[in-house]
């Protein structure tokens, strides 16, 4: 079969894996990432091309979705999304150092861990140029798996389990949503550069990229940028909060932007997938289950901790909660599964608004703890 072949029968595959359920519950589109990891075992690979692509398909797409609210949403609550994206990073380091002291894992293969547990790739990529060690990798193979059904499980579960209504504060938002467009909108009519919002969405995608190669040095060699995740997804905040420059459109209708959104989101776990699958089994043989389940540990405790600031002393609302969490835990397949839970795009602008926190933060303490232990 051709690589051509072989990815689209990933997505064929992936979906029917995905809309499997058990009680209520379901992978969806981060059923992708189990049959990727299959195919990576046995030797297949994606380009890195294809996992890059989907980053900044999905993140873009977020962004111009998100834009509309994001800035009113986050100037409400601002404090609470930089606590919650800054507590939760700290939350994941703080048990992959403890892991390292308990357990004496090698530090680059923890810090491995840690990215993989955050579904963190500029984490990864950060670890992997401070310590110029293979076990980086090694440690992210083992933990992504986890780290990305694990997020997705508990955005679904958690309503479940406290049987609590998400539709009527979908409803809300949706409100909310639909209210902040017709406001930018103000009866005013913008030249299109085309039918489907194809140029303004390439227009954000290539302000993105350039704004995530700005490097910024930090103390003791460290650096941080926002690449390829961070970058496009503030342009399409940007261009989605004012809709046009002069006369020009630079938005896209949600006909382009929801298929954009889901595109990316496969492609970024096919390639993703593959890439992890290719070593998975053999690094569980050679280190042993315990670096599953520190991955496991580094996966869950942030998020338990999160909910529970969140849903506690700052009494946020439950879909607001879950975005933030899953901008905390930089998980882009959860933010998928919750806006499909949730039915309704507004959840997106809490994962927006948490996400660069929380993006800074990992690829910082990546770093640091590479650095200084």
């Amino acid at each position: 079969m051709t690589t051509l072949m072989i990815l689209f029968l990933i997505l064929v595959l992936g979906y029917l894996l995905g809309r499997i359920t058990v009680k209520g519950l379901g992978l969806g589109s981060s059923g992708v990432l189990l049959v990727s990891l299959v195919f990576g075992h046995f030797g297949f690979e994606a380009a890195p091309l294809v996992r890059d692509l989907g980053l900044a398909l999905f993140v873009t797409a977020v962004g111009f979705i998100a834009g509309p609210v994001f800035f009113r949403n986050f100037k409400k609550e601002a404090m609470n999304y930089i606590i919650l994206g800054v507590l939760i990073i700290v939350v994941g380091a703080a048990t992959c150092v403890a892991a390292m002291v308990l357990l004496r894992i090698p530090t680059p293969l923890a810090v491995g861990i840690m990215a993989g547990a955050l579904t963190t790739t500029p984490g990864l990529a950060a670890a992997i140029e401070a310590s110029g060690s293979d076990m980086v990798s090694v440690g992210y193979g083992v933990a992504y798996p986890f780290g990305v059904v694990g997020v997705v499980l508990f955005v679904q579960l958690m309503p479940k389990l406290l049987k609590m209504d998400i539709r009527s504060e979908a409803r809300q938002m949706d409100q909310a949503l639909n209210q902040a467009k017709s406001e930018k909108g103000s009866g005013k009519t913008f030249m299109e550069l085309d039918d489907y919002g194809f140029c303004a969405f390439a227009l954000a995608v290539v302000l993105g990229l350039l704004i995530g190669r700005i490097t910024v040095p930090l103390p003791g060699g460290a650096s941080f940028s926002l690449s390829t995740s961070g970058g496009p997804l503030l342009s399409g905040l940007i261009l989605g909060h004012f809709g046009h420059l002069g006369p020009i459109s630079v938005t896209a209708p949600a006909a382009t932007l929801k298929p954009m959104r889901e595109f990316g989101l496969v492609l970024f776990l096919m390639g993703a997938g593959t890439n992890a699958g290719k070593g998975f089994i053999a690094v569980l043989q050679e280190y042993g289950v315990q670096l599953f389940i520190v991955g496991i540990f580094i996966t869950l405790l942030p998020m338990i901790v999160g909910y529970i600031l969140a849903r506690g002393p700052m009494r946020m609302p439950i879909l607001n909660t879950l975005g933030s969490i899953c901008g905390g835990m930089t998980s882009t397949p959860a933010l998928g599964t919750l806006i499909s839970v949730a039915r309704t795009d507004a959840v997106a602008a809490s994962y927006a608004a948490t996400y660069p926190v929380a993006l800074i933060f990992v690829v910082l303490f990546c770093q640091f703890i590479v650095l200084f232990f």
